[in-house]
């Protein structure tokens, strides 16, 4: 049973018990409603009590029970909330830690509500996409008002129940030491005669002039919202509390409510709400794997990655020492550090406590004896593997047993840095994103011989750093940068054929990338890609590329940090300015390889940048590389700027439909480069079969 029910004196109590937040899946949905069936029943029960066990009163629907019968299956949240709107007897909602979604909208449902501080209340539906669909809507403008409703609503943001004190949501708000139980019962014998029940459907939302700040939420929220339907539609369906009949402010909720379920744009919200939950499951890692203890962290080279990454432990409270092997490198690399901090300290987004704390977890030193007893080295120097050897042989060396190597390689193979060492399951690939104090995404490379327990500190780590880690296999580049380098060469190809960056990157930001291959190019540093496209020439010579990137950087224009790279840049000014010389280049190089330059669509370019990323991650899929297709989804949300509304690409694969998605691409290989297009098996495989790539 997933709510317990027990009679105290007059008073029967209903407790929802589903760990870990009392979701209200179907089963303790139909244990609330048989508890609310028995205590109406029993003549000797005056009142009802309704609160959850453990650490929430209720965190809402069941995220378990999403996307399959049991969500819809009777009794449904409004059907249990119609039971106790009807009772005959008074229901007091006794809330504590967690009030959300659905939990909030059954203690609305309640003719009572008292509460413990602390308390975060909040109805969070618009993060995925939705909007209340069990009465939020209708209900809580009824007792906090048009405005403090509408915001709640539409941002999803909690508010702690002691700053709705004073307003109808709540009868009282008890003290902290307070016994939430005995302080309920007692309200509930207290208000068990009164008649007639009060319920919240029956007030009026009160707001002059309703009409004008109605129409100014609309035009705010517009602009504001960009590609989400939902924030508007909370806007409409909190109207209607005002405009409309409960009954039918009611109907217009569920209407709008099953129409976003409906969206894309919900459905990759959703998506990735679930994906970034699985990315911490590995198929052959029990749950119960032993974690090695990470008190103390290392990091190798100060530079921009080496700094990002110590701050990520000092932001989490492990103390870190960054090794250098020049005084000035590291000078540098801590007065960046300490410059960052101060830039955050200053916008106000850090105390002056948490400032001083952090600044102190990060100490620097010149010494690889100094870092010996580190649980945990992050290796952050040239993407070079002759010096990562130079590193993971002193490493091996000198660090303590037990401790774990972690490169932060973006493409290395992690085996043969393994292979450097006489501990290769102590050795593991952290791949940061930068700016690594904030970019979310942590791939975790796992070796041939990385051990379980390494595996398992290693995801638990990311938790704690903030990251979403995601594991990747050992092959050239990984999940991210082996996709990104297909996209890479299409946008090359694209400037070759007959469009300029400019171009390029404003059909992608249209699609809604946070920014174009070039100006992420501009970025990242040009160089960088120079750097791997040698390697390749030398490895790899049956892959083709476009030249133009090597004139570029033969122009000596990296990017950003050299004031210019397929763009100008001005001091101080993030903006991309096109430049003359370099758009030059580009017709000149059409014309030296003989190519009649054509005008291309921005539709050709979202498919082929777009299908070159899907083409490559469903190879790597096949390849066991990544673990599911959702991985990969996670890999280009958190880490690539790809469009949040459009789920990551496998699932926008998904989305547009497979059989789709082999057309562009058999379209594609008609053209030139068309080699670069042959589908990977596994696409041709469930396109034949009428199935995704995320099932």
């Amino acid at each position: 049973m997933s709510a317990d029910y027990q009679v105290h004196g007059t008073v029967a109590v209903i407790t929802l018990n589903n760990p870990p937040v009392n979701g209200l899946g179907l089963e303790t949905r139909a244990a609330a409603v048989q508890g609310m069936r028995r205590a109406l029943a029993d003549d000797a029960v005056n009142a009802i009590v309704i609160t959850g066990a453990g650490k929430a009163f209720s965190g809402g629907a069941d995220i378990r029970e999403f996307n399959s019968p049991k969500a819809l299956a009777e009794p449904s949240l409004a059907s249990l909330i119609r039971t106790v709107e009807d009772s005959t007897k008074p229901v007091v909602a006794a809330i504590h830690t967690v009030a959300m979604g659905g939990g909030l909208e059954l203690a609305l449902g309640c003719n009572y509500r008292v509460a413990m501080p602390g308390a975060q209340i909040a109805l969070p539906e618009v993060k995925l996409g939705l909007l209340p669909g069990a009465g939020g809507t209708q209900r809580l403008p009824r007792v906090l008002g048009l405005e403090a409703a509408l915001n709640m609503v539409v941002s999803g943001a909690p508010v702690l129940s002691e700053k709705l004190a004073g307003t109808a949501l709540f009868d009282a708000v008890f003290g902290a030491e307070d016994n939430l139980l005995e302080q309920a019962l007692a309200f509930a014998e207290k208000v068990a005669d009164v008649r007639p029940l009060p319920k919240v459907r029956d007030r009026k939302v009160d707001y002059p002039n309703h009409e004008a700040f109605l129409q100014f939420s609309r035009n705010t929220v517009k602009a504001m919202s960009g590609p989400f339907p939902a924030p508007l539609e909370c806007v409409e369906t909190v109207a209607a509390s005002v405009t409309k009949k409960f009954d039918d402010g009611l109907a217009f909720e569920r209407e709008r409510f099953i129409a976003l379920m409906q969206t894309n744009e919900s459905k990759a919200l959703r998506h990735a709400f679930f994906s970034e939950r699985m990315t911490s499951k590995v198929p052959d890692l029990p749950a119960d794997t032993p974690v090695r203890t990470i008190a103390k962290a290392a990091v190798i080279g100060a530079g921009t990655m080496g700094g990002g990454i110590a701050m990520n432990f000092a932001n989490a409270g492990i103390p870190v020492t960054i090794l250098e092997m020049k005084p000035e490198a590291l000078e540098k690399g801590l007065a960046t550090i300490r410059k960052n901090y101060e830039n955050t300290l200053k916008k106000g987004k850090l105390t002056q406590q948490k400032f001083d704390q952090r600044v102190a977890l990060i100490t620097g030193s010149l010494d690889y004896a100094e870092i010996a007893d580190a649980d945990i080295v992050v290796e952050a120097v040239f993407e070079d593997m002759g010096v990562k050897e130079a590193v993971f042989k002193k490493l091996d060396e000198v660090m303590k047993p037990g401790a774990i190597l972690a490169s932060n390689t973006s493409t290395l193979d992690v085996d043969k840095i393994a292979a450097f060492t006489s501990r290769p399951q102590d050795v593991i690939g952290t791949h940061f994103f930068s700016p690594a104090n904030v970019m979310k995404l942590l791939e975790i490379v796992r070796g041939a011989k990385t051990g379980k327990d390494v595996l398992a500190t290693a995801l638990a780590l990311s938790k704690k750093l903030k990251k979403t880690g995601v594991v990747s296999g050992v092959c050239d580049g990984f999940i991210g940068n082996r996709m990104i380098e297909q996209y890479s060469r299409q946008a090359g190809f694209l400037l070759e054929e007959g469009c300029l960056p400019e171009q390029v990157d404003k059909a992608m930001e249209k699609f809604g990338f946070a920014m174009g291959p070039f100006r992420m190019g501009d970025l990242a540093g040009n160089d960088i890609g120079w750097y791997i496209r040698k390697r390749r020439y030398v490895e790899s010579p049956e892959i083709t590329y476009s030249k133009t990137a090597d004139l570029l950087c033969e122009m000596g224009r990296f990017g950003q940090k050299t004031g210019g790279g397929w763009y100008d840049y001005k001091a101080g000014d993030r903006k991309a300015y096109p430049n003359e010389e370099v758009n030059a280049m580009i017709v000149k190089h059409s014309a030296d390889l003989g190519i009649e330059r054509r005008k291309i669509s921005d539709q050709e370019i979202v498919e082929r940048l777009v299908y070159a990323l899907v083409n490559e991650g469903a190879h790597i899929l096949e390849e066991g590389i990544a673990l599911r297709a959702s991985d990969i989804d996670m890999v280009y949300l958190t880490g690539y700027g790809f469009p949040l509304h459009r789920g990551g690409p496998m699932f926008y694969a998904d989305t547009v439909g497979l059989p789709n998605v082999l057309g562009a691409m058999e379209r594609m290989a008609r053209g030139r480069h068309g080699d670069a297009w042959k589908p990977a098996p596994l696409l041709v495989k469930l396109a034949a079969e009428g199935k995704g790539f995320n099932g």
